[in-house]
């Protein structure tokens, strides 16, 4: 998809911007990962996580079914 000379000229103008470059600098030093507990990951988190999410998102699971083959090539 090509982007119109407008939104073109408009991404050129704000990658000229040195408050966005200086917001986004500020952005990227303090962002941690919500999964790493003193630089360990924590699975129990995520898990409670990816449970809510799909709680959020009214996800209903599918009924677990075996995979039944004798011969499983990669």
């Amino acid at each position: 998809m090509k982007l119109s000379e407008r939104a073109e000229k408009e991404l050129v103008e704000l990658g000229k911007s040195e408050e966005l470059r200086k917001d986004m600098e500020m952005l990227s030093s303090q962002w941690q990962s919500p999964f790493v507990k003193n630089g360990v990951v924590d699975f129990d988190a995520y898990i409670e996580f990816v449970q809510q999410f799909n709680e959020f998102i009214n996800h209903e699971p599918k009924p677990f079914k075996p995979m039944i083959d004798r011969d499983m090539r990669l």
